[in-house]
């Protein structure tokens, strides 16, 4: 007696598909599963065998056999559960093996028999919808399978196998028997909905900020045009006050952007009940994160906050602080946007389109920039701190603002009139009008996207859109000469500021980032010079020095 179930192997975010080939034959008594797994597939033979019996099965006195194919690709994770389990009661004839053939079949077993949730189903989905197939997992599960772009359920698609109608698309079973009832036409099981999560998150308020006025400016510019940001300030200056309060001026998500950002949290293990949110997400490591951490890897590689953060922000306080290869690692995905995890037996690529907020003190005591606190150490203790960060990471940073402490007279003023929703509109408009004209060059074929790495999987051609830019923030080369070339005016101090300051051909075209999302900001069709002026104040100058007292 023999049966095949079809399940998925995981590698980065592409889907592969892996065969369970299951043998009950005479021979000796055993259980043996084959195919490269690690210990959470192995140990899946003894919640199998608990979940049989259970539901008062008994397994045969007969040899059984597992094969996960292709037998050279290594299996891991405990979603291998319940393939097993069906292709064991295909196999034995508990139910038709043709009730399970156009399904892909993930989900882990509790004891009991009920099924548990498992990371990587909404990527599953996608990638099943793709080839034809159906999905078959956790009840917890159902609502992330169902974004998985199927059809929207209909009391036919909600009708048991044994009525003679079209089978769901997706089966969300809460347990190993509620399967196999619906299997066999004895219960049905309804299909689960895609949900929204209610945007009920309540950002700090711009408004509460006292002073700092230039820092908001810039803050509302960074949002505008996705850069990056440094914030350079003593201790209590307001720094991580103003992060905070960075998601509450950002636009939502676009539908795209939320289901590839909900794709690594569902790898991840981190999407929760499945439903899927608009609201960008805000990553703080602490600074003794490791570089795994940071980037993704590990044993079994995982997504790390670069990945987490896509479409989203990464705010990293006490920058220097950092280790120093987890910083040098940002290099590459805040370029290309994507961060390739290499293993002696795997590449593994995720998504990494992330807005990088960083905020440092100028010394290591805090105080390099207050003449009456100072060190003694100063300006040594200054360039030493911030020597810790490299020429090549901050040469990536779009946006440096000095944060200086707020004085008592600040504090003693009113509560500044306007708020983070007046922002978040100024936002919202400069948002529109990039992603209007990106669409415009698309239609034009001027807008082109860097091919993957990684080619192999289901899924990897939606590697195409990671690379895809949406705001000023990702354009490059021709493309950003064909938005952002400044006037006469604005080009001559551009190049003599680059002549003066030493500036490199990356901070040349990162400051043009820059005035193209100022003149946005503006509402102006051009770049002028004092757009040029305002983003060559914004970049990174030497160390600060001591104020002399």
């Amino acid at each position: 007696m023999q049966a095949r179930v079809r399940t998925v192997s995981f590698q980065g975010i592409d889907v592969l598909p892996i065969d369970v080939q299951v043998l009950v034959a005479p021979g000796n008594v055993g259980f043996a599963l084959v195919g490269l797994a690690d210990k959470a597939v192995g140990e899946s033979r003894e919640r199998v065998r608990a979940a049989f019996r259970a539901l008062g099965l008994a397994l045969p006195p007969q040899r059984i056999t597992v094969n996960l194919s292709p037998a050279d690709l290594a299996k891991e994770g405990s979603h291998y559960d319940l393939p097993i389990a069906v292709g064991l009661l295909a196999a034995l004839g508990v139910i038709a093996r043709e009730s399970i053939e156009n399904y892909v079949v993930l989900g882990e077993l509790a004891l009991d028999g009920s099924l548990m949730r498992v990371p990587g189903v909404l990527p599953a989905a996608i990638a099943a919808r793709a080839a034809g197939r159906g999905v078959i997992c956790p009840a917890v599960c159902g609502g992330e399978a169902a974004w998985g772009g199927f059809e929207t359920a209909n009391e036919a698609g909600a009708a048991p196998h044994g009525a003679g109608l079209e089978p769901p698309r997706i089966v969300a079973a809460p347990s190993l028997l509620a399967l196999i009832n619906h299997l066999r036409g004895k219960q049905a099981l309804p299909p689960p909905q895609a949900l929204m999560e209610e945007d009920r998150a309540h950002y700090p308020d711009l408004a509460e900020i006292k002073g700092q006025e230039t820092a908001k400016r810039v803050l509302e510019v960074a949002a505008a045009g996705g850069h990056n940001l440094l914030m350079i300030g003593p201790p209590g200056s307001g720094k991580s006050m103003l992060a905070a309060r960075l998601p509450g001026i950002l636009p939502p998500l676009e539908p795209e952007e939320a289901l590839e950002a909900s794709m690594v949290r569902s790898l991840a293990g981190d999407l929760g009940e499945g439903r899927l949110s608009r609201r960008r997400t805000f990553r703080d490591p602490h600074h003794s994160a490791t570089l795994q951490a940071l980037v993704g890897g590990g044993l079994r590689p995982k997504p790390g906050e670069v990945s987490l953060a896509h479409h989203g922000v990464l705010f990293l306080d006490e920058l220097p602080e950092f280790n120093r290869g987890a910083l040098e690692a940002l290099r590459q995905p805040i370029e290309t946007g994507r961060v390739t995890v290499a293993r002696a037996n795997a590449h593994v690529t995720y998504p990494a389109r992330f807005q990088l907020i960083a905020a440092m003190n100028p010394c290591r005591c805090g105080h390099l920039m207050e003449a009456s606190r100072a060190c003694g150490r100063a300006p040594r203790c200054g360039l030493d701190y911030q020597g810790k960060l490299s020429g090549p990471l901050l040469d990536r940073i779009d946006l440096t603002v000095d944060v200086p402490p707020v004085s008592a007279s600040d504090l003693a003023l009113p509560p500044p009139g306007e708020s983070s929703a007046e922002v978040a509109r100024r936002v919202a408009a400069a948002r529109t009008v990039q992603r209007d004209r990106l669409a415009a060059l698309d239609r034009k074929g001027k807008l082109v996207t860097v091919e993957p790495d990684q080619t192999a999987g289901l899924l990897s051609e939606r590697a195409r859109h990671w690379s895809k830019p949406r705001c000023n923030g990702d354009t490059d080369g021709a493309l950003l000469a064909a938005i952002a070339e400044p006037d006469a005016d604005g080009r001559a101090l551009l190049a003599r500021a680059a002549d003066r300051l030493g500036l490199s051909a990356r901070a040349w075209h990162r400051t043009l980032r820059v005035a193209r999302t100022l003149a946005d900001l503006d509402g102006s069709d051009a770049v002028r010079r004092l757009h040029i002026a305002e983003a060559l104040s914004y970049r990174r100058s030497e160390p600060r020095q001591a104020v002399a007292a």
